[in-house]
């Protein structure tokens, strides 16, 4: 007779399975099954609650380097001689990781980056240059698996506060950023990384604030990596938290643009790519030749007629596209049997841009600027003058200038590196009964062309001549009819009123020949945004 097994072992076994879950761990944890890491937590799970998310295990794609973001800091904040130092520390870098000591290998790189910069000028590269490079590295899955939540505390183990703070908060959304302070004294940085759990320890206070904003008790929520340190962190503090595998991860896409959070119109910087090292160490091998190359390109378009110093900068790699040439000449004869030139109306792109027009009509022409530094007016190989931003006089002062030969115009008043257009100043439309628009397109390799640093702003042409292939492509567009102001009312209220419906209307023209999108952002916005002035020189409007 066979004996039946005794229920009891079975009996126990579960005990000792419960007890385990007991001890392991306070909180209840859930591990993100492969169906369940590239979708997310269940949908609707986190409606209400609040997140706290991982931001290189979960945000960000795999694999991250943090070297290009503090190669960024380090030129844009501290110039290319600190970017050299930090390119020359690699070696040593790459050997604390082989050796295992990812901390000492962090804390290195805060020193030579981050030692001395004013805290005001780290935290405005962090909102104005890093989130353009941020944003390329945000996996679209991690992102929309939160989008439902009450609140987030973003945790971060690899970069300083000061590093991610400005782009997860202006351009994610997030409430709260947790992550290493770097020590500072007298509105200076002195390099020093606090210790990781000092800052890791404010999630719980951070919670505890916003115990408000959960709905009905259910707690918080982690969303984490599998590697590093933060879900260790996470789940002390959560009551579910969803753990990402690396092999899951590898799997998300790339956050399409049209899907940011906050559409990225305006960024700042000089470097124009990612600066891993290969990249920045054949930079640094370029900067001695592009700077002799930029140089030349200068001094041919300062200096030659536009037939010679055109094909000499193609030879040197400096592309020029004319789509489109100007207008024919029986409406050129049109506009001069009627007294004065031609009013030229162009998006902005660099301070070229007249320049560029110039070449493409093969004749000089007048440029219109407001706050361009003496040193670029006394470089520029066509005619400028300046206005001063009262509404009259600047008209009084166009009108004449359009009476003695062509003007060309930037009605955006500042320059746009991202296909968007700028509000358009409605000053032009009341000058002419009739403008032609001209489409402008830049590209570059390695430098921008723009700054929002009055002190750097001379420099902007020079860094788009440094460039190994930069490129402009130009379009002379149909001309537009525009309502002039009656006679004596200069910029009255029906004028004034005509001549914003005309300017939106070239703006649309544009728009639609570039394929950029058309916002109502103005000049003051972007430099609220990047420099935190309005970007008026003092003094300017006086010289």
């Amino acid at each position: 007779m066979v004996k039946k097994p005794s229920p009891l072992p079975r009996s126990f076994l579960s005990l000792r399975r419960l007890l385990r879950r007991s001890i392991s761990g306070r909180h209840h944890r859930r591990t993100a099954t492969p169906a369940r890491a590239t979708a997310g937590p269940p949908q609707g799970k986190l409606k209400g609650r609040t997140v706290v998310v991982d931001v290189e295990g979960w945000l960000m794609r795999s694999p991250l380097s943090a070297f290009p973001y503090f190669m960024l800091v380090a030129v844009e904040a501290g110039g290319f001689l600190r970017g050299l130092l930090l390119l020359l520390m690699h070696p040593a870098l790459c050997l604390l990781t082989l050796l295992g000591l990812n901390d000492l290998r962090l804390k290195a790189m805060a020193m030579v980056t981050l030692f001395g910069l004013r805290e005001k000028e780290v935290a405005r590269i962090s909102k104005a240059v890093l989130p353009k490079f941020f944003l390329e590295d945000v996996a679209m899955e991690g992102l929309e698996a939160f989008h439902d939540k009450k609140a987030t505390v973003a945790v971060t183990s690899v970069f300083p506060r000061v590093m991610v703070k400005g782009f997860l908060e202006e351009y994610l959304g997030v409430d709260a950023v947790v992550g290493r302070e770097v020590a500072a004294v007298a509105g200076r940085y002195v390099g020093f990384l606090k210790e990781e759990h000092a800052g890791m320890e404010r999630v719980g206070a951070l919670l505890k604030e916003m115990e408000g904003t959960r709905s009905d008790g259910d707690g918080a929520v982690g969303l984490v990596g599998a590697a590093g340190t933060v879900h260790h962190v996470v789940s002390r503090y959560c009551k579910e938290t969803y753990v990402l595998s690396e092999a899951d991860k590898r799997a998300w896409q790339p956050l399409p643009r049209d899907k940011y959070p906050t559409k990225l119109i305006f960024h700042d910087g000089r470097l124009a790519f990612r600066p891993t090292f290969s990249a920045a160490l054949a930079m640094y091998t370029y900067l001695p030749w592009g700077i002799f190359v930029a140089a030349l390109r200068c001094l041919a378009f300062g200096v030659l007629p536009y037939r010679v110093s055109v094909p000499l900068a193609a030879a040197t790699g400096m592309r020029s596209r004319l789509v489109a040439g100007p207008p024919d000449a029986t409406a050129e004869n049109n506009s001069q049997s009627s007294g004065g030139g031609r009013l030229y109306v162009c998006n902005h792109r660099t301070l070229l841009d007249p320049i560029t027009v110039a070449a493409g009509l093969n004749k000089p022409v007048t440029a219109v600027t407001y706050s361009v530094s003496p040193v670029s007016e006394l470089l520029a190989p066509i005619r400028t003058a300046r206005l001063t931003r009262d509404r009259g006089e600047d008209r009084r002062r166009m009108a004449a200038l359009l009476a003695r030969g062509d003007l060309v115009v930037c009605p955006e008043g500042t320059t746009c590196r991202e296909p968007y257009l700028l509000r358009f100043s409605p000053l032009f439309a009341e000058l002419t009964a009739e403008v032609t628009p001209v489409a402008l397109d830049t590209s570059v390799d390695m430098f921008y062309g723009t700054s929002t640093k009055p002190g750097a702003k001379w420099l902007d042409p020079f860094y788009f001549m440094m460039n190994s292939r930069p490129e402009y492509r130009v379009e002379f567009l149909e001309p537009v009819a525009t309502a002039p102001a009656p006679e004596g009312e200069e910029g009255g209220e029906h004028g004034h009123g005509h001549s914003i419906q005309a300017a939106n209307r070239v703006q649309r023209v544009l728009g639609e020949a570039l394929g950029f999108e058309l916002t109502g952002k103005t000049r003051k916005d972007k430099y609220m945004m990047l420099a935190g002035n309005e970007g008026v020189v003092a003094g300017g409007a006086k010289k």
